[in-house]
């Protein structure tokens, strides 16, 4: 009779790495795609106020940002709450160039639907905001959004 013997034990196999690449560049390209960069640095500081009734706005893209509040570097620019546009500074006389730069952006058809949002910081005073509605209503950009955070307004 023939005896069967063991030719000694045989290590585990190898992974096959050459799929590996390819995972990779599937994940980097994924992650480039659904990634959103932040457009504007922030300048000022904004805590939102909160607010019960909410609604989500619908088209960012035809969303333009007014940011007011005590500058975050209050030691070189002061206390006093500033408006940014985009990443600069600005006064309240920017404004109609500003919102008329945004238009120039988009397209004749969406101009209509556009809208001003206002972040604002919740101890900033309303003489400033009062201002950049006065500014707004010359250059005719009357929808205007405040911007809150969802919650209870009892607990501020």
């Amino acid at each position: 009779m023939a005896r069967f013997r063991k030719e000694g034990t045989k290590g585990t196999p190898k992974i096959n790495t050459a799929s590996l690449p390819d995972i990779i560049f599937m994940l980097l390209f994924f992650f480039m795609v659904t990634t959103v960069m932040r457009e504007t640095t922030l300048f000022v500081r904004t805590s939102l106020p909160s607010a019960t009734e909410v609604q989500n706005l619908e088209r960012r893209s035809l969303v333009s940002f007014v940011y007011i509040g005590p500058p975050i570097q209050q030691q070189v620019f002061g206390t006093e709450p500033r408006i940014q546009l985009n990443d600069d500074f600005a006064t309240a006389d920017d404004i109609p160039s500003f919102i008329e730069a945004e238009r120039q952006a988009t397209s004749e058809a969406e101009r209509p639907l556009m809208t001003t949002s206002l972040k604002v910081d919740h101890t900033t005073k309303m003489g400033i905001i009062t201002d950049v509605k006065q500014e707004l209503r010359l250059v005719n950009a009357l929808r205007v959004n405040y911007s809150t955070l969802r919650g209870d307004v009892a607990g501020m």
